[in-house]
């Protein structure tokens, strides 16, 4: 299975090749307005893929608004399903979406959507099923990819349900400065696949990852898509 992960789009929307798979992992817009969001609707429209998956990050606070959570919604002429605290199935691999981050001191105020302290995130996370092939995470867990100037600020609460859970793949973004990088933890792939660095520049490629549904090894994973 071909399978495109992308995250943290933040206005810019790459020409992607299609495949089987594509996977979006939150911060969609530049700005969080109705117009972008029409644009990057239009963008993802024009995909070609057998199945796109979407959820939300911080910085999609109309989503929080609009979107009900618990909730997994197929959005109509666009082959996609919008995944929170959700899951979904695709040619046999069990998918869950989930779109929370931590909550800090000095976060932009139009930034927090999908946002709470490690309490509320366990609360989420402990609904995941054992049983999911892909975990989609806004936020990476604790020390995997989310090094930034202050420090590892992952989520100590998602770094506990990724080993209970195990998932072939854990596909977040959200940490600019770690995008583009992979790090196989045996139980687990883990991949940042943020598009823009810690200045919003589009610096990065989407993620390419080659998947034998029926088995747990990833055969082949591209950063250079």
């Amino acid at each position: 299975m071909d399978i495109t992960c992308i995250s943290d789009l933040h206005g810019y929307y790459p020409k992607l090749d299609g495949g089987d798979l594509l996977i979006v992992a939150g911060d969609l817009t530049a700005t969080d307005t109705h117009d972008q969001h029409i644009q990057f609707a239009l963008w993802l429209r024009d995909q070609k893929y057998k199945k796109k998956i979407v959820i939300a990050g911080n910085h999609d606070v109309s989503m929080q608004k609009n979107m009900l959570s618990d909730k997994t919604s197929e959005i109509p002429g666009m082959n996609c399903t919008y995944l929170c605290d959700s899951g979904t199935e695709f040619e046999g691999l069990k998918i869950w979406g989930s779109p929370w981050s931590l909550w800090f001191p000095g976060i932009n105020p139009k930034c927090t959507a999908f946002t709470g302290n490690e309490n509320k995130l366990m609360h989420e996370y402990e609904k995941i099923p054992t049983d999911i092939d892909i975990l989609i995470t806004h936020t990476p867990p604790y020390g995997i990819l989310d090094k930034c100037r202050n420090g590892h600020v992952g989520s100590e609460s998602l770094r506990q349900q990724l080993f209970r859970i195990k998932p072939k793949l854990n596909v977040f973004g959200h940490i600019h400065e770690c995008g583009g990088q992979i790090i196989d933890l045996v139980s687990s792939v883990c991949m940042n696949v943020s598009i823009v660095n810690e200045r919003y520049e589009h610096v990065n490629k989407p993620v390419r990852i080659i998947l034998n549904p029926q088995q747990s090894k990833v055969y082949d994973v591209d950063c250079n898509y």
